[in-house]
């Protein structure tokens, strides 16, 4: 009697392993599977690189406002109001073409039209030291000072330029991606009216030619960040490019009840 594992051994349809068929169908289950991995891979890059960027774009946000509101709610401001007064804590000084203050007690100028992206903005006011009143950079001060607070945008970057007691400029680049500054006045054209309110916004061109620099009781500022997201699906139309983001800021020493 023969022996059946002789047999299995030496059959040739057991010899001759996987056919061609059998291993090019193998390949192509398995470039599918790798194909579809891949996708899914590079779906779930694309979608944290987009998180982390809204993510960044919301911070970058958040700090650019947080900044420009804490100095333009301090413009104006000068300690002991019982014995100091706005023109002798402000007189007229020239800090470069971003910072002329043109009459004593001026603490707010701005430069630009609206829409050119390119405005500027300058905010002074003073400090005794133990307030804990920040300047532009977020910095503050151990001994009374005066801040004179420029913020515009300088290669994409929205820049502070500080300047201590009248001394010499320092720049500090605060929030890059940014690709336009806009900003309103909200001014008080009507003196007569005794409302204390904002009856129009006009740009500082506007402003300047009217001479409502000590009017101003408010400021729109729209500030427009390099969308993160530009150039994925749905996002691909021009006006997509960038994202604008609007804060209307009160000046403290210029609001309140009217007496």
């Amino acid at each position: 009697m023969k022996n059946p594992t002789h047999r299995v051994a030496s059959d040739p349809r057991r010899a001759g392993g996987f056919s061609l068929v059998e291993l090019m169908v193998s390949i192509l289950i398995g470039l599918f599977l790798i194909g579809g991995m891949l996708t899914l891979v590079q779906a779930m890059k694309r979608t944290s690189t987009n998180q982390g960027g809204l993510s960044q774009l919301q911070d970058n946000e958040r700090m650019a406002m947080t900044l420009i509101t804490d100095v333009i709610k301090s413009t104006g401001y000068y300690p002991n109001p019982l014995v100091n007064s706005a023109s002798t804590s402000f007189p007229v000084v020239s800090y470069g073409v971003n910072g002329n203050f043109t009459f004593a007690g001026e603490a707010l100028v701005g430069t630009g039209t609206y829409g050119t992206g390119t405005n500027v903005i300058t905010s002074r006011y003073q400090t005794t030291g133990t307030d804990n009143i920040i300047n532009c950079t977020g910095n503050t001060s151990a001994v009374a000072a005066t801040f004179v607070n420029t913020f515009s945008l300088v290669g994409g970057s929205l820049t502070c330029t500080l300047i201590v007691n009248g001394g010499n400029p320092t720049s500090v680049a605060l929030i890059s991606g940014i690709s336009a500054i806009n900003i309103y006045y909200g001014v008080q054209t009507n003196n007569g009216a005794g409302t204390n309110s904002v009856d129009t916004y006009l740009d500082a061109t506007a402003v300047t030619a009217g001479s409502y620099w000590n009017a101003v009781k408010s400021v729109k500022v729209t500030i427009s960040f390099v969308n993160p997201m530009f150039g994925q699906p749905g996002q691909t139309n021009a006006s997509q490019q960038n994202i604008a983001f609007t804060r209307v800021i009160a000046v403290m020493n210029k609001n309140g009840v009217t007496t």
